[in-house]
Order: C-alpha cells, then sequence, then structure tokens
C-alpha cells in the first residue's frame, strides 16, 4: 500500500475507469499525478520557478512527453540502447498537451515552467495520448503554480455510426472520425484530428460529445485540488507597469494605428514599415530623458496595435490587407516544375508558397517506427520545412523543429485519407513540402501542393484535397465577431482562433483547431465550419485548373512496378541459397525484387526503372517458379554424363534424365563422344516418376524417325 496516496476515479459511460493518483510519487515536484486506465500508467510532473528572468514578457513553457520502453517490456533499439531525444510520435503528443494548457495559464505569468508526462506502463487496449493532457492538467491541480484550469483531454471517435470516448486501438481502425478535444469546464481550447471526409454537422455533432465528457474529468480535478488543499496558489508580480506612459501611447498612437491598418496594405512588407515608423516616430519624440520605463514601450505598443487592428475588422469588416472575410487571396499553381522529381508542383497562394516533391520508392524504402507502444512500418509519410527566407529571417538550419513535425503531421493526415489501400498501392511514397514563402497557413499550402504533386506523380488518390486557416476576431462585451477566411500571419497573432481545416468535395478529412477566447458557442463554430468549407471548395476549383486528376501513367524516370503471386513452397527457390540466385536477378537485370510470405504465398514485387530491367526480372522469376508439364519441349544443359545416360538442367533447379536410349535412334553402345557437359540441346519432358518425382527426358522424339529399310539375304 502506497503511503500518503490521494485516490480519485473517473467513470467512462461503457463502465471502464480512469484513476488519478497523488502524494505518493515524485513529491519534490510542485505537483504529480499518476493516471491509470487499465495497465496504462502515466506519471505527471509540474515544476515553476518562483523568479522570473528579466525581460521575459511571455511564457516559458516547456512540455515534454516520453515514453519507456520498458514500459511495454521492450529495449529500444539502436546502439545506445536507451530512450534519446523524443521521436515525432512523442513530439506531436507533447504539442498537443502545450496547445491546451497554454492558454489557461494567466497572462501576466512568465516563469520558467515545466511538465514532464512519462508513459511508465502500456496497455495494448489503451492509447496513452488521450490521458496525457488530463495528466498534465491534474498534476498543476495539485500545485501552488497559478492556472485557469483545470483542462481534460479526449478522444473522440464514431465507430459504426456511434461515438465513443477513448476507444481502443483495434475500435479506432474501424472509425470514420477520430478527433483528440482538449477543453475546460466551458469551452474547448483545441482539436485535432482526421475524418473519411465527413460534413461540419458530424464534426458539431462529436466536439459537442467530447466537451460533455471534458467536464466530468474537470469536476473530479476540482475535488482532487481541494482533497491535497491546493485551492490557494503562489503569489507572483511577473510584469512592471507604467499606467501614465499606456495612457499617453494610447492618446497618441492608437488613432494613427487604426489609420494605418485601414490603409488594407496587401504587402507584408510594406505594411510592418508603416507601423513600425508609427513606434519610432514616438519613441524619437520622448527625448532622452523621459521618465518611463523604456522597457514597456515595445509591449504596450504591440497592445495598442492589435486592438487597433482588431476594431477595424469587428467595427467596419475590414481587413488588414483589403480583402472581404470571406475573401481567399489570389491563387496560382503548377506541376512537373522539377523534371526529375517523380511528381513535382508549385502552389502559391497571396505571399505563401510551397514546391513540393513526390517520390516513389519501393517495400526495402518503408519508414519503421520503433516506439515503446506503436511499432511496425508506414508506406506514406510526409515531411514539411520551413527555412528561415521564407519569411525574409536570417535562422541558422537546424533541422526540423516542434512546429515543422506538427504541421507536416496535419498535412499527412489531411492527404492520408485519399491515399489508395496498401492492397492497391506497392509503392512507398515521400512528399516533401518546402516553404518558400510564408505569410500565413503554409501548413494549407502544403496540403494543396500534396494533392498536387501526388496526382503529378500518377499515384491514384480518390481525390484531391485542399486546406484552409481560418480565424476569427470577437469582444465578450459587445458579442460582436468577425470569422476569417484564409488568415494572414499578422491575423493569426492578433485572433482569438486559428483553425485549419482540410477535406475533399466530398466532406472533411483533417482539422487543427486552437481557440484564443473563452464561450465559442458552438453555431459560431458551425459558421466558421461551412465558411471554410465555402473557402475549400473554391481553392480546389483553382488548382484542379492545373491537374483535376491522378495521370494515367507514371513518370518516364519514375519505377515501375509489377506483383507476382507463387506457391509458399517456392520462395527459397526464387530466393536461393543465402540469396544468391535473387542477389543475381537483381545484379544481371538493374530491378529491385522484394519477396515476402503473406496469406500463406509468396507475394513478389518488382520494381525496375526501365521495361527491358522489369522484363528480364519478370522472365527470370517466371523460369524459376515454372511448374514442368509433360510433352513441353525445353532448351536444357548438360550437367553430368553418366554410363546410362545423361542429366540434364531443363529449367532453373531441375534436372531430368536424358537415358542413352532416348538420345538417338540409333542405338548407342556407350556415352563416349555423344555428349559433352554443357552443351546445349533440345530436349521433350516426356514423363514423371509419381513415386519419386524424378523427371524423364528425351531428345530422339524431336529428331526425324530414320525409315526402315528391308534387309535382303
Amino acid at each position: 500500500m502506497l503511503p500518503n496516496l490521494i485516490t480519485k476515479s473517473i467513470q467512462l459511460a461503457d463502465g471502464r475507469e480512469i484513476t488519478i493518483e497523488t502524494g505518493a510519487l515524485a513529491k519534490q515536484a510542485d505537483g504529480s499525478v499518476v493516471i491509470r486506465m487499465g495497465k496504462a500508467m502515466l506519471l505527471a510532473t509540474v515544476v515553476a520557478k518562483k523568479d522570473v528572468m528579466e525581460g521575459v514578457d511571455f511564457l516559458p513553457l516547456s512540455v515534454d512527453y516520453q515514453e519507456k520502453f520498458a514500459a511495454s517490456g521492450k529495449i529500444p533499439g539502436g546502439f545506445l540502447k536507451r530512450e534519446g531525444r523524443l521521436s515525432d510520435y512523442e513530439i506531436l503528443i507533447s504539442r498537443l498537451v502545450d496547445r491546451a494548457i497554454r492558454p489557461i495559464f494567466p497572462d501576466d505569468y512568465h516563469a520558467d515552467t515545466q511538465v514532464n508526462i512519462t508513459l511508465m506502463s502500456a496497455d495494448s487496449e489503451v492509447l496513452p495520448d488521450c490521458l496525457a493532457g488530463l495528466a498534465a492538467s491534474a498534476a498543476l491541480s495539485v500545485s501552488d503554480i497559478p492556472f485557469n484550469g483545470p483542462i481534460s483531454e479526449v478522444r473522440v471517435a464514431k465507430i459504426n455510426g456511434d461515438l465513443k470516448i477513448n476507444p481502443s486501438p483495434a475500435e479506432l481502425e474501424q472509425a470514420s472520425l477520430e478527433f483528440i478535444v482538449a477543453g475546460s469546464m466551458d469551452y474547448i481550447l483545441m482539436v485535432e484530428g482526421e475524418a473519411n471526409e465527413i460534413s461540419e454537422d458530424e464534426m458539431v455533432e462529436a466536439l459537442q460529445f467530447a466537451h460533455e465528457e471534458i467536464k466530468k474529468h474537470c469536476l473530479v480535478q476540482k475535488e482532487l485540488t481541494i482533497a491535497v488543499g491546493k485551492e490557494e496558489k503562489r503569489e507572483y508580480v511577473h510584469e512592471k507597469s507604467d499606467p501614465a506612459l499606456f495612457e499617453k501611447m494610447h492618446a497618441e498612437l492608437y488613432q494613427k494605428c487604426y489609420e494605418a491598418v485601414g490603409l488594407q496594405i496587401a504587402n507584408k512588407s510594406e505594411r510592418s514599415d508603416r507601423i513600425k515608423a508609427i513606434k519610432e516616430a514616438f519613441v524619437e519624440s520622448l527625448g532622452e530623458e523621459h521618465g518611463f520605463e523604456e522597457s514597456l514601450i515595445g509591449p504596450y505598443f504591440a497592445k495598442i496595435h492589435k486592438e487597433a487592428a482588431r476594431n477595424l475588422t469587428l467595427n467596419e469588416k475590414k481587413r488588414l490587407d483589403g480583402r472581404n472575410l470571406d475573401e481567399i487571396r489570389p491563387i496560382w499553381s503548377v506541376v512537373d516544375y522539377l523534371p526529375s522529381a517523380h511528381g513535382s508542383s508549385v502552389f502559391t497562394r497571396g505571399e505563401t508558397q510551397s514546391i513540393t516533391t513526390c517520390t516513389l520508392g519501393t517495400k526495402l524504402d518503408e519508414q519503421m517506427i520503433d516506439g515503446a507502444v506503436i511499432s511496425g512500418y508506414s508506406k506514406f509519410f510526409l515531411h514539411y520545412n520551413f527555412p528561415g527566407f521564407s519569411t525574409g529571417e536570417v535562422k541558422p538550419n537546424r533541422g526540423p523543429g516542434r512546429r515543422e513535425v506538427g504541421h507536416g503531421n496535419l498535412a499527412m493526415r489531411a492527404l492520408k485519407k485519399v491515399m489508395p489501400h496498401d492492397d492497391e498501392n506497392p509503392y512507398t511514397i515521400r512528399v516533401v513540402s518546402d516553404i518558400l514563402e510564408s505569410n500565413g497557413s503554409s501548413s494549407m499550402a502544403t496540403v494543396c501542393a500534396g494533392s498536387l504533386a501526388l496526382m503529378d506523380a500518377g499515384v491514384p488518390i480518390k481525390a484531391p484535397v485542399t486546406g484552409i486557416a481560418m480565424g476569427m476576431i470577437s469582444d465578450a462585451k459587445t458579442g460582436k465577431y468577425a470569422i476569417l477566411s484564409d488568415i494572414l500571419g499578422d491575423e493569426d497573432h492578433l485572433g482569438d482562433m486559428d483553425f485549419k481545416v482540410t477535406g475533399t468535395a466530398k466532406g472533411i478529412t483533417a482539422c487543427q483547431m486552437d481557440l484564443k477566447v473563452e464561450g465559442l458557442d458552438y453555431s459560431v463554430l458551425k459558421e466558421a465550419l461551412y465558411q471554410a468549407k465555402e473557402g475549400r471548395l473554391h481553392i480546389l476549383n483553382e488548382i484542379t485548373k492545373t491537374l483535376d486528376a491522378p495521370r494515367p501513367d507514371l513518370k518516364p524516370h519514375a519505377p515501375r512496378s509489377f506483383n507476382m503471386t507463387i506457391p509458399k513452397e517456392l520462395i527459397g527457390a526464387v530466393i536461393g541459397p543465402g540469396g544468391k540466385v535473387i542477389q543475381e536477378i537483381q545484379k544481371d537485370t538493374g530491378a529491385t525484387i522484394v519477396i515476402e510470405e503473406k496469406d500463406n504465398m509468396g507475394k513478389i514485387n518488382i520494381f525496375a526503372n526501365n521495361q527491358p530491367s522489369m522484363d528480364g526480372a519478370i522472365s527470370r522469376i517466371r523460369a524459376i517458379v515454372a511448374q514442368p508439364e509433360i510433352g513441353e519441349v525445353y532448351t536444357g544443359k548438360v550437367k553430368n554424363i553418366m554410363p546410362f545416360g545423361a542429366f540434364v538442367e531443363f529449367m532453373p533447379g531441375k534436372d531430368g534424365l536424358l537415358h542413352i536410349s532416348e538420345i538417338k535412334w540409333e542405338r548407342l553402345e556407350n556415352m563416349e563422344g555423344v555428349l559433352e557437359p554443357g552443351e546445349e540441346i533440345m530436349v521433350k519432358l516426356i514423363d514423371v516418376d509419381k513415386k519419386t518425382g524424378k523427371f524423364k527426358l528425351s531428345r530422339k522424339v524431336l529428331l526425324p524417325k530414320p525409315e526402315k529399310t528391308d534387309k535382303k539375304d
């Protein structure tokens, strides 16, 4: 029995139970809990500094989710044999938690805060990612760290027409939609997931269902906070204040900012320069001995600029770049831009641009996934790159960060829903999006460019997918709100919602939503979804002008594929001793051959860059697996000479006896000088011994039979 243990439980509708335990483990952390569901156990800890670093005006929050391999009885791969840097899967879960809890901290709280969530025990029937947000929130709830929670995260899925919370992995395979949803008692904070081309109403129904469950989790956490006596949070003062400076700046600069944003300049740099000039002029007007807190000028100006831009949209329904609220920026696109790629495209919307490639590989190129919970292979993956020059910045290139991993994953999920089934697709497919320009919604540009690149490569996707980023600006006091289609980067920073939605003409395939405002009404959410649909369909119409369906054939330089099925017992013959046979075929023909046993048969995939190479590999394999037929004629090679005849290899790996009596019509007394080892001769298979399976060959039946002559005395 663990000492000092405090436990609370949450009952799911189907009888399963989630328990929250605190008081026994990791007691030197500011807060720690253990979440249990079945055999799955997550330890969440949170620690925050008491003091804040000088000049910090944001929340330095770090969230790390990690799975211990021992949790599922595994030893890590690789040379070191220990857990290393977070995998992409762990990074994605860390992001889900971060995006859910970051908006819940007080705006003026700036102390370094670290949340660690560790999977300590795994359960094959429980996906731990849907418990991570609950674990983080519970750890904060039992600490004295300022936190306007609690919140929770759940997975909602529709299985056979019914919505279910936190389904098992087996159930999830049958789901038509699945979303991770985070929320508080009063409103939804974050959504991420995928769906099989569902309607907007179906999505809203799923979010409402998830929110009802989240409310139960929040109530239990409030009970836990009371039980541990952590209702009172630590006091802090993390921001300097200069009311006189703010009043002066607001009086002098608000109208100037309002007029500047009201010019509705489309160019990002020009718009930024005008706003920057207002600030610089104010600083210069103060002189050297102004007596104000100089470090507050930047934050106060940003606040005033934000207020002016938001009010312009709310009061006049105007946007920074002059568009209508539901207007999409100009779009142009091309395909087959890179002549050596298997598929390529350039997609440009306003000042956001992606160049995307599609590469077709073999089964040997599959991505291996080696995790504590999820292991296996992936045949489709998408990588997203965001270099500094895309925003005119100098930034060292140190590989993909968490943002790149997250954006790439969203685009991958959007396109995955239209990819051909594995049985219909012999290729491993890699899509890479390089962002060349960025002013908002680069992940959605990746989806559009990815669709074009896949179709340009000849991948038979079910339908093209497009994506759009939606925004919202609202005022709780007046009830005014404005929903913005295809948001700019500035509108993302100024707004209350960043809502990305992707789909085909038929329905939604993926979404990602982050809310920065309390109490978003579901009717407003539904309005945003339907406005997003109009935008998606407009973008779809634009890209299909460039290419509206997959090309009927692959590029000439793309690898061709051919599938064969052979009896299981012949797999060894194709591979040969130590792989000798298959290696010789690949070396001689230049083809790549992959063979595996599946469904009690041998499945062979042949990949080649040209038809002669493909034909050569196919004929070699067919020759090996072909079954001898009595009556067929073969070109054979003499292997051994014996006193009673010769053994002839008439098919690869198959020898038959050519008896001395079957060589010629004339009677032969011995084999001397009749045949030579290595000599090629035509033979006919005349019989197969039913008991031994030995082959009997004849050469003489292929030769003209001499006419009989009458003997004279």
